[in-house]
């Protein structure tokens, strides 16, 4: 099998995205998951895929904003009005298996970096804006694990989702939460001014 081809261009997902997403947060959000899956594409050996990790990325809150009840359930409507193809669809829906009732369980290892990495993106940023640096750039992998072991910081992004990611992809957590720390890194300044990693 060759390398995975996109159904869409990276410019028409980013205008599909905002014809369903309003909210800077939101587009931040879907930019820095854009940067760190291209990163773990290239990481991985998967580097002739990195565009389409990187869309998956963008668009896998698509229908989030929206319908936040139906997360993950509206987003193939949402893709396919836009002309997103059903591999990249059930990619995107894949990062809310056993989260939400989608039967999309991650198998492509990009579709299990996104599982990984897609609440951990949350942890990280969270971390980061409280640093005297305010970035990732500086984040040292046991100052992360400590707010990792502290429930009651950045609450809402869940460790046992985290946990579950680094199982599928057969990582110790240090593992996972080391290499998104550099995808983070990766991809900070382009996320920061709004543009494509």
């Amino acid at each position: 099998m060759g390398a995975l081809q996109s159904s869409i261009s990276r410019d028409a997902a980013w205008e599909l995205l905002k014809k369903h997403n309003k909210d800077p947060f939101h587009l931040q959000h879907a930019l820095t998951v854009e940067g760190v899956m291209k990163w773990f594409a290239a990481d991985l050996g998967f580097g002739d895929e990195a565009e389409y990790w990187g869309i998956v990325g963008m668009l896998h809150d698509i229908d989030f904003e929206e319908y936040p009840a139906e997360h993950c359930l509206k987003a193939p409507e949402l893709l396919r009005a836009g002309g997103v193809g059903e591999n990249m669809i059930h990619a995107v829906c894949s990062h809310g298996w056993g989260i939400v009732a989608v039967d999309a369980k991650p198998e492509h290892e990009m579709e299990k970096v996104l599982f990984a990495a897609d609440e951990l993106t949350g942890l990280v940023w969270a971390a980061a804006i409280i640093r005297p640096s305010g970035s990732v750039k500086d984040m040292e992998l046991k100052s992360l694990k400590k707010k990792f072991k502290t429930p009651a910081f950045a609450a809402g992004c869940s460790r046992e989702v985290i946990e579950r990611g680094a199982a599928l992809l057969g990582w110790d957590m240090d593992k996972l939460l080391e290499k998104t720390i550099l995808a983070m890194r990766s991809c900070e300044a382009a996320v920061q001014s709004g543009t494509a990693p």
